[in-house]
């Protein structure tokens, strides 16, 4: 598998050495002659997976599990069906005697595995110490599919000795099923079943680590709230694979500084770094609350936020705009507490809006027992590792309530810049674009001055027609205090067929590059053409409590009134008062 993957090296560094010639490239022969090579390498990585379905649950879990298998040329016996119970919820007692227990024969049986001990037991012989069970295997992943139960039910009636010893907190045996498989490898009859386990190759640095042999499986799923979703989950991690993961990277902090919960914003402002080093164009939100309803998010290839119980803010809708392989997380303790639902948690509706990979907890796994995002971006977008890899790496606990949805072999640094500029090259295409504003990012972010990368722009045969690199354009123009420049370039950027969100984005951009500019009449003309483009889109309220200064400043007496009349409809209604009881009066 690792003739085919970026093995632990950014895909930038090894690009920087390779230049635009206009629109094209100049490559050596060497180069040309690897990137051909590896194009060329047979892609095994489905031998490392082993495929799980629910045979009670309909046709629709067999036919997500043997597209997968096709998909990723998964061998016949590594396709393993088990009767098990329906819904998302099942017992501990269920777990054991329908899913571990027959899971682990099978995987005996099929050869697919060499255990230590007789039924997969380990041989530590001392009540709760844990032994590795599997002492070979040529398997990594476990993927399970649509149909397959989500969580395991709390048992307050199964009590193993030292449990006492732990926190309050974590004296619980409920657990996401996947979590609990992770740790297949290690377990043994004296494990206690409360609270987390330890993962054993947290933070690891090479994904070869990652292996049933040092103590986990890396197990994922493909579900969603269709079986339609969960078959599509690989077709769009395959499709950025080989045509790359492209857009723009969205990051919502709270706003922290200090306290316990200081953490949570730690990890994803670091996520937000490598992103930008990865060449994304990245916005990260420092306030409070989640990005607002309404707010123009276009073209997502990488999201991660936090804390919101339910879907919220711009993904409410189903017109957000994830690209193809897009990898997204909101943290939240319940955010995958079900993957049935369109409307409520995080994970089901982000799978419904496009979402390739995702993951979150079916139950309270407390701040530090969720994945630390930080080092799962790093791990997936510098060190090329798999989306399984990246996300095992960056747990710090198994057995514990982490869910993970996707193709865990989903690997978005597949092919490295290298590759993307050999098969790109002389292509006006909309990838190219991204290609070469990546590019210009990871260089900017590496110290080349905005001045320079205006000139570079400027001199891009393919910026002209290009919503992309035209609004990079507009916003370096701003950065460098080129206002009329910046309305300009912003213009150019509307009349080059953005995307539905883009435009959106741009229009308000305008109304307010040309607000900077001095050219308040303008910017009011740029508002009513947002205005008139979305008449409906949540949020208005505040966009027109913008506007109406502006126009007043220009004597637009009568978009000023509109816009006061819309601020007005727009209010919400006063809370009621209640009369309190001693004041009411009888009727």
């Amino acid at each position: 598998m690792n003739e085919v993957r970026n093995t632990g090296k950014s895909v930038f560094r090894r690009g920087l050495a390779l230049g635009w010639a206009g629109s094209g490239l100049v490559l050596g022969a060497g180069v040309m002659a690897g990137v051909v090579a590896a194009a060329e390498a047979p892609d095994r990585r489905g031998e490392e997976v082993v495929v799980i379905y629910n045979l009670a649950g309909g046709d629709d879990s067999a036919r997500v599990a043997r597209h997968y298998a096709e998909v990723r040329h998964v061998p016949d016996p590594q396709v393993i069906g088990l009767s098990l119970p329906t819904g998302e919820t099942l017992t501990r007692a269920n777990f054991d005697e329908r899913l571990r227990r027959p899971l682990m024969k099978e995987l005996v049986e099929r050869g697919l595995v060499q255990v230590a001990g007789p039924e997969g037991r380990g041989t530590a012989g001392t009540p709760g110490q844990v032994s590795n069970v599997i002492q070979e295997t040529a398997i990594r992943y476990l993927v399970l599919c649509y149909g397959v139960p989500l969580k395991i039910a709390p048992d307050p009636s199964l009590v193993r000795p030292g449990q006492e010893k732990l926190a309050a907190p974590m004296r619980r045996n409920e657990a996401a099923v996947d979590s609990e498989l992770a740790g297949l490898a290690q377990i043994e009859s004296g494990v206690p079943l409360a609270g987390p386990m330890t993962n054993p190759l947290a933070g690891a640095t090479d994904p070869a680590q990652l292996h049933p042999r040092n103590g986990v499986f890396m197990v994922a799923r493909l579900d969603g709230p269709t079986a339609e979703i969960a078959m599509g989950l690989v077709d769009k991690a395959v499709q950025a694979e080989e045509k790359g993961l492209w857009g723009r990277a969205w990051f919502d902090l709270r706003g922290l500084n200090g306290g316990g919960y200081q953490v949570g914003d730690d990890w994803i402002r670091a996520a937000s770094e490598v992103a930008r080093r990865a060449g994304y164009e990245t916005v990260v939100d420092r306030a409070g609350p989640v990005f607002p309803e309404g707010f123009p998010m276009p073209q997502i290839a990488l999201y991660a936020g936090w804390y919101a119980g339910s879907v919220s803010g711009p993904f409410k809708s189903a017109t957000v705009e994830f690209m193809p392989g897009a990898v997204a997380y909101h943290l939240h303790s319940f955010s995958a507490r079900t993957l049935k639902s369109t409307g409520t948690a995080w994970v089901g509706p982000l799978l419904d809006r496009g979402v390739t990979a995702t993951f979150g907890c079916v139950y309270e796994p407390y701040l530090k027992g969720t994945p630390n995002v930080g080092i799962f971006f790093d791990r997936l977008l510098d060190r090329g590792f798999t989306f399984g890899e990246a996300i095992y790496a960056a747990q710090g606990t198994l057995s514990w309530q982490t869910t993970v949805v996707g193709d865990p072999l989903y690997c978005p640094m597949l092919h490295s810049i290298e590759e993307f500029k050999v098969q790109l090259a002389g292509k006006p295409s909309e990838a190219a674009q991204w290609l070469i504003l990546q590019d210009l990012n990871h260089r900017l972010s590496q110290g080349l001055d905005a001045g320079s990368a205006v000139e570079e722009l400027e001199a891009q045969p393919l910026a002209n027609g290009s919503a992309i690199l035209q609004q990079k354009l507009a916003e370096l123009h701003a950065g460098l205090r080129h206002r009329n420049e910046a309305v300009v370039a912003c213009r150019r950027a509307l009349d080059s067929g953005p995307s539905p969100e883009q435009k959106a984005h741009l229009q308000l951009a305008l109304a307010r590059y040309c607000t900077a500019a001095n050219r308040e009449k303008d910017a009011v003309e740029a508002y009513e053409q947002f205005f008139a483009d979305h008449p409906d889109r949540p949020g208005l309220l505040a966009i027109y409590e913008e506007a109406l200064p502006i126009a007043k400043s220009a004597g637009r007496r009568d978009s000023a009134g509109n816009f006061a009349r819309e601020i007005e409809r727009l209010k919400p209604p006063p809370p009621e008062v209640e009369t309190p009881p001693e004041q009411q009066q009888e009727g």
